[in-house]
C-alpha cells in the first residue's frame, strides 16, 4: 500500500508538471539570456564603473571651479585692517595708532570664485591612458562573457534535449519489457516458464521505472538551470521544440587567435599596468597649473560692494616625498611585469585547452560511428531473440540481456551525440574572435 501511495504522488507530480510544460527553441532562450541574465547585467555595471574611472581623468584637462561665501566678525588688528581694505572703506582716520592696535569689531562677507586649470601634468596623461586601456579591457571581457553564456545556453539546451531523449528511450524499453512480462506471465500460467524467469522480467521493469524517475529529474534540473540563465523565477518545465541530433558543422582548424576577446582584454589590462608604471615615473617631473581668483567683499551678506581678482600660474616640482614615489614606481613595475607573465601563461593554457578540445571532438566523432553501429547490432540481436522468445525458443535471461543492451546502446549513442555537439560548440567558442 505504501508503494502504491508513493507512485501515486510521483504520477500526480509529473502530471501536474506536464501541464506547465513550455515548448521553447534555443534561439528564444538565447534572446532572453542576452536580455535578462544577471551575469551580463553585472558585466554592464563593470563597464559603467570603468567609464566612471576614465571620466575622472578629465580632471587633467578641465578646470576645477569652486564658489564660496564666507562671513566673519573680528577685532584682530591685522584682519580688521585687511577687511576694510578689501571692502574699500579705509579712511585716514583708520591710521590712528589707537584704532590700528585696538580696532572696533568689523564684519566682512566675502564671495570667492576660484578657478584652477591644469596645464601640464605628465603623470596625469599616462593615468588617463591607463584608465582608457582598462575600460577597453572591461568592454572586451563583457563581450567574451556573452560568448561564454551562449556556450552555456547551448550546453544546457542540449542537456535538456538529452534528458527528453533518455525518457523517450526508456519509455519504449518499458513498453517492450511489459510486453515480455505479459508473454512470460502467460507462459508461466501454462507451466512453460519458471517463477524465477518471471521475477527477472519484473526486476527489469522496476529498473526501467527507476531510470525513468532519474531521467525525469534531469528534465527538471535542466529546465531549472535554463530558467536561472534566463533570470526567470518560475519553475515551469521546458521542452525543446527540436530533438537532439548530430551537428555536422566543420570545426575551425586554426590555432589560438590573438584577436580572441579575452586575450585582447588581457592585453589591454597589461597595457593599463604599463601606462600606470609610466605615470609613476612621470610623477618625478614638475607640474604646471594656472589659477584665477575673483572676490567680492561687503559688510552685508551677499552684497559685494567691492571686488578684486588675482590670476597667475604655478610651476610645482615636488623633489622628495620620503621615498614614497620610489616605492610606488617599484610596485607598479612589479605589477606590470606580473601582468605580462600572466598574459603569456593564459595564452599557453588557452592553446592547451584548444588542443584538448580538438582531440575531444575527434574522439567524439569516432565514438559516434561506433555507438551507432553498436546500436544497430543490438537492435537486430533484440529483434531475433524477441521473436524466438515468443515462440518459446529463447531463454528469458538472453532476451533480458539483449533488451538491456539495446537500451544501453541507444542511451550511449545519444550521450555521444551530446558529447560531439558540445565538443564542436566548445571548439568554436575557443576559436571565436
Amino acid at each position: 500500500m505504501k508503494h502504491i501511495f508513493v507512485w501515486l504522488l510521483l504520477f500526480t507530480f509529473y502530471s501536474g508538471s506536464a501541464q506547465n510544460t513550455i515548448p521553447i527553441m534555443k534561439e528564444e532562450v538565447l534572446a532572453r539570456v542576452k536580455q535578462n541574465n544577471n551575469t551580463l547585467k553585472m558585466a554592464q555595471q563593470d563597464i559603467l564603473a570603468a567609464q566612471g574611472n576614465f571620466k575622472q581623468t578629465n580632471a587633467i584637462l578641465l578646470p576645477n571651479i569652486s564658489v564660496s561665501h564666507t562671513g566673519i566678525a573680528t577685532t584682530n588688528p591685522l584682519i580688521a585692517f585687511g577687511s576694510k581694505l578689501n571692502q574699500e572703506i579705509l579712511t585716514t582716520a583708520d591710521f590712528n595708532p589707537n584704532l590700528l592696535n585696538d580696532p572696533n569689531q568689523i564684519e566682512d562677507y566675502a564671495t570667492r570664485i576660484e578657478v584652477q586649470q591644469p596645464l601640464l601634468h605628465f603623470d596625469g596623461i599616462f593615468q588617463r591612458k591607463a584608465a582608457k586601456a582598462q575600460l577597453n579591457a572591461t568592454e572586451l571581457q563583457s563581450e567574451r562573457m556573452q560568448d561564454y553564456l551562449v556556450l552555456e545556453v547551448e550546453k544546457a539546451y542540449m542537456q535538456l534535449q538529452l534528458a527528453y531523449k533518455t525518457v523517450e528511450v526508456l519509455e519504449k524499453a518499458k513498453e517492450a519489457a511489459l510486453e515480455n512480462k505479459r508473454i512470460a506471465g502467460n507462459r508461466f500460467k501454462q507451466g512453460y516458464l519458471q517463477k524465477s524467469d518471471l521475477l527477472a522480467i519484473e526486476v527489469r521493469v522496476t529498473e526501467i521505472d527507476n531510470q525513468l524517475q532519474y531521467a525525469k529529474s534531469n528534465i527538471l534540473n535542466a529546465s531549472n538551470y535554463l530558467s536561472v540563465l534566463m533570470n526567470t523565477n518560475d519553475n515551469q518545465i521546458l521542452k525543446p521544440k527540436d530533438s537532439l541530433a548530430v551537428v555536422y558543422h566543420t570545426a575551425p582548424e586554426t590555432n589560438l587567435s590573438e584577436n580572441r576577446k579575452d586575450i585582447l582584454a588581457m592585453n589591454s589590462t597589461t597595457e593599463a599596468y604599463r601606462q600606470m608604471h609610466k605615470a609613476d615615473q612621470m610623477a618625478f617631473l614638475p607640474s604646471l597649473n594656472a589659477f584665477g581668483i575673483y572676490e567680492l567683499h561687503d559688510d552685508e551678506v551677499f552684497q559685494g560692494g567691492a571686488n578684486g581678482y588675482v590670476f597667475g600660474a604655478e610651476l610645482k616640482w615636488n623633489l622628495f616625498e620620503g621615498s614614497k614615489r620610489f616605492g610606488k614606481s617599484q610596485k607598479s613595475k612589479a605589477e606590470y611585469d606580473k601582468s605580462k607573465l600572466q598574459l603569456e601563461k593564459y595564452k599557453s593554457e588557452s592553446q592547451l585547452e584548444l588542443n584538448k578540445a580538438k582531440r575531444s571532438l575527434d574522439d567524439a566523432r569516432n565514438k559516434l560511428k561506433l555507438t551507432e553501429l553498436a546500436w544497430q547490432q543490438s537492435e537486430e540481436s533484440l529483434r531475433i531473440r524477441t521473436n524466438r522468445f515468443k515462440e518459446g525458443l529463447e531463454k528469458t535471461s538472453d532476451v533480458l540481456l539483449s533488451e538491456t543492451q539495446f537500451s544501453q546502446k541507444q542511451l550511449e549513442y545519444y550521450a555521444t551525440v551530446f558529447q560531439h555537439n558540445y565538443a564542436l560548440a566548445y571548439v568554436q567558442f575557443l576559436t571565436k574572435e
